[in-house]
């Protein structure tokens, strides 16, 4: 039985080997905290956060589509009558302000 002299080897390192996947984060990435846990930000250069506003909040609500047609009609006349700024919640606001609890109908 002959043995071969070995070839020389193509690369340097084994880029598949266990220590050098997990080392390089290819299959576990740095998380946010890690990374800035390494380049912390001196406090003098982060930029101010400007408060949220506490006059409105984001609400999410669900219209049937035929609603929201009449709604963006309602936007669009609005808005062919010179209101520029017009859009779904000042309509909304507006209904709000007009609505009269009594006149309510119950099937809806």
């Amino acid at each position: 039985m002959s043995v071969k002299p070995s070839a020389p080897r193509a690369l340097q390192t084994d880029p598949l080997s266990v220590d050098d996947i997990l080392a390089n984060g290819f299959y576990r990435p740095e998380r946010e905290n890690e990374r800035t846990a390494v380049h912390q930000v001196p406090v003098a250069e982060l930029p101010e956060k400007k408060p949220r506003p506490t006059h409105y909040k984001v609400v999410c609500i669900s219209l049937y589509n035929e609603d929201i047609e009449r709604l963006e009609g309602l936007v669009k006349e609005l808005k062919r009558r010179g209101y520029s700024k017009a859009n779904k919640s000042l309509v909304i606001r507006a209904a709000l302000e007009q609505l009269d609890v009594e006149k309510v109908p119950r099937f809806h």
